[in-house]
């Protein structure tokens, strides 16, 4: 294996850890502050992560026109901010469903949305394959088994949960677009901003925090906040410059058996016989979504090969 992509696999593999790990974070974190105040925190600390980054990447960078610059700027606080009102979305209901439901349920369901990904991208006229289909198909088969009840109910926080899912796999969509247009950093680093700020507001209308009760969470936000989003996501961006990208899929896809282990060492959380089965069917359709055109290709080149 070369040195590069040795070096990209422990990047993926350190982000899948902390991101698993996270979802314990913030369900802790929560014992003391309301889902809103513990989103608005984490993300503005995760934004100030990036700040350092940002710095010494536009010293790396040419200069460029002032208009143009200007021009590039304007585009990028705009589509910056419909990027951040997305995670705001997506982690407001991934953080209330984290009261109703476990870290592990919600690692897995939460990681649906690379299932979910290839199929949305039909209504953009992007082509899927058969491993997608089948992905889908054994995740919906996992989920029943995780989620459903004997009376075919599903409760509140996994329903919460897979909401988020489709909301970020909007994201994802919306970045996979925004991304060749503008600077990854500084778009992270808005988008982080704008999440912080519609969360701190949502939670001054509904919630009540005090010092006291933040200093309690102080932790679990610090995780969630300087490691999880800013620390995770700039090894990603690091990682993703000689990735594989079948080593990358598998790697990242392993946050959801992070995040049960993590519930299962930390909070004593333990899944029945059915959620393990579950949880075995979803993990391995998130694979077999991923990585079924990468083999299928592989295998067309060493035929014509």
């Amino acid at each position: 294996m070369p040195k590069q992509h040795l070096k990209s696999d422990l990047l993926f593999l350190l982000s899948a850890v902390i991101w698993g790990f996270a979802f314990v974070a913030q369900r802790m974190g929560m014992d003391h502050v309301g889902p809103f105040t513990f989103n608005g925190i984490r993300f503005f600390l995760g934004a100030m992560v990036l700040v350092p980054f940002i710095f010494g990447n536009r010293k790396n960078q040419p200069k460029i026109e002032k208009g143009r610059s200007q021009i590039q700027n304007k585009s990028l606080v705009f589509y910056g901010g419909l990027a951040g009102l997305a995670i705001f979305a997506g982690a407001s209901l991934q953080q209330v469903g984290l009261v109703y439901t476990t870290a592990g349920k919600a690692g897995f369901i939460t990681g649906l949305y690379v299932v979910i990904v290839p199929i949305m991208g039909l209504l953009w006229g992007q082509r899927t394959n058969a491993g997608t289909w089948g992905g889908a198909l054994m995740a919906a088969a996992g989920m029943y088994l995780l989620s459903v009840n004997e009376d075919f109910t599903v409760s509140f926080g996994d329903l919460l949960e897979l909401i988020g899912a489709v909301l970020w796999a909007c994201h994802i969509h919306l970045i996979g677009w925004l991304s060749p247009k503008t600077d990854s950093l500084r778009l992270a680093f808005i988008q982080f901003m704008v999440c912080a700020v519609t969360s701190l507001m949502t939670a001054m209308m509904i919630e009540t925090a005090s010092v006291v009760d933040v200093a309690a969470a102080a932790l679990p936000i610090i995780y969630g906040g300087a490691l999880s989003v800013g620390v995770a996501y700039t090894l990603q961006v690091v990682a993703q410059r000689h990735a594989h990208p079948a080593h990358a899929a598998i790697l990242l896809s392993l946050e959801a058996v992070f995040a049960a282990v993590g519930g299962w060492l930390i909070l004593g959380e333990v899944m029945s016989g059915r959620g393990v089965i579950g949880c075995s069917l979803m993990f391995t359709g998130m694979l077999v979504s991923q990585l079924y055109g990468m083999v299928a290709k592989i295998g067309q080149e060493a035929i014509i090969g």
